[in-house]
């Protein structure tokens, strides 16, 4: 072989390597291009709401006639997780979630339930991007006292108007108790949960603050108000056309039997549209 001619073939070499690691390099990227596609359209997001119901919003008849109107009902949560769960989780088990997939929602979000009117929507929370898709059919969230603002220290704060009769009070009731809530599939008119490829999905947490009260509209047999307490042991504790309690108030005020039952319709308060939940209490 002639010098020249194994010149030309080194050079051709050399030149053939550039094109093979340019390409290689192409194609390294296009790899990776499509993998990022890929890694996106098996994901979306997931918003979280809370919600009080219309009446919180516009106000309601307690099971004893008194009409209760809502100023503000701050709740304030934290540890708000989401689950894909197979099988489906049963909150009557008492037992905790266990989920294939989960993911959490940081942080401690204090919302005032009565906020707008009956046409309200649920009051959104926060959002996850890049959530895996699928059906989060699971949720669970801590409520927790506060650490500032008008409901610090409770995990429930009620300013309300309660009316009957020639009788209105101002009523102020704190719940320094924390609650941990586990939810299944929310129950209602549509299915939530479903996190679809590069669209977004929703989880309510609804509160049912007429386990409370009780709902005049409901039969007086019913469910619901036969575990209500009704307003009037609270307007029994009227002060200066006020009643302001607490739980560890109302301990030394209302009859054993009475606060007991308080005690254990606040761990029902925690749904997933009807959805049941199970509830621990945690402080």
């Amino acid at each position: 072989m002639s010098k020249g001619t194994a010149v030309l073939l080194s050079a051709w070499l050399v030149l053939g390597l550039t094109f093979v690691s340019c390409g290689a390099d192409e194609a390294g990227q296009d790899a990776q291009e499509i993998t990022e596609d890929i890694q996106q359209e098996t994901t979306g997001e997931l918003g979280f709401t809370a919600n009080g119901e219309d009446f919180v919003r516009s106000g309601f008849i307690s099971s004893d006639g008194w009409h209760i109107t809502f100023r503000h009902l701050y709740v304030t949560i934290t540890g708000v997780t989401a689950y894909q769960t197979d099988p489906p989780y049963d909150p009557h088990s008492g037992e905790e979630i266990i989920g294939d997939v989960l993911v959490e929602l940081n942080g401690v979000f204090t919302i005032d339930l009565a906020e707008g009117d009956e046409n309200a929507e649920p009051i959104l929370i926060g959002i996850l991007d890049d959530v895996p898709a699928g059906h989060y059919n699971a949720i669970s969230w801590s409520m927790i006292p506060s650490t500032e603002g008008p409901s610090k220290g409770y995990s429930v704060y009620i300013d309300a108007q309660a009316e009957k009769g020639n009788q209105s009070y101002n009523v102020r009731l704190g719940v320094e108790t924390g609650y941990r809530y586990s939810a299944g599939e929310f129950v209602g008119d549509v299915r939530k949960g479903f996190v679809i490829p590069g669209e977004s999905g929703e989880l309510e947490m609804t509160f049912h603050f007429d386990h409370i009260f009780g709902d005049i509209e409901e039969p007086a047999e019913c469910d619901l108000n036969m575990m209500a307490l009704g307003f009037d042991p609270f307007a029994e504790l009227m002060q200066e056309g006020t009643v302001e309690e607490d739980l560890t108030t109302l301990e030394g005020k209302i009859s054993a039997e009475t606060y007991a039952k308080l005690v254990e319709v606040l761990c029902t308060l925690g749904h997933t549209g009807e959805g049941h939940c199970h509830c621990a209490i945690i402080l």
